[in-house]
């Protein structure tokens, strides 16, 4: 998942092992660990993080408020609390979101507008979590199907 990154970052002049190094840290599928792994992180020091997921980025944002954090996939960083506001994140974290409420609504209206004779869509989603509580709402009220 992080060859993109590498090959990017690569492209630009930066080479493993030579002007940069990556420090890779896992929670092996455990978010107890993510603090863990974040204080490790801190202590070598690094001058950036790169997180991947809503999870992830909460346990590096709780770690430090001076190293730069970049997000890549997370969920509705807003609402997460992850960051102030799209355009204007504040703090220590950017990057992108996967899921906030208009980029769902936008795939929706490109669905409609891919399949004009769509009239039905089955969501399928966990209430608990704080990006698709906020998707699911801002989805129905931004895109309205046509009823036949």
């Amino acid at each position: 998942m992080w060859e993109p990154l590498r090959e990017a970052l690569r492209e630009l002049g930066y080479v493993e092992g030579h002007n940069i190094a990556f420090e890779y840290r896992s929670a092996a599928s455990k978010p107890e660990r993510l603090s863990t792994a974040a204080a490790e992180l801190l202590r070598i020091p690094v001058d950036i993080i790169v997180t991947y997921g809503t999870p992830s980025t909460a346990a590096a944002k709780q770690a430090t408020t001076t190293i730069p954090i970049v997000m890549v996939g997370t969920g509705d960083p807003v609402e997460s609390r992850l960051v102030s506001s799209l355009v204007r994140p504040g703090g220590n974290v950017t990057g992108n979101s996967i899921l906030g409420p208009e980029v769902v609504a936008k795939r929706l209206q490109i669905l409609q507008e891919a399949v004009p004779s769509l009239s039905r869509v089955a969501l399928l989603w966990n209430p608990e979590n704080v990006s698709t509580r906020t998707t699911s709402s801002n989805c129905k009220r931004r895109i309205s199907w046509p009823v036949s």
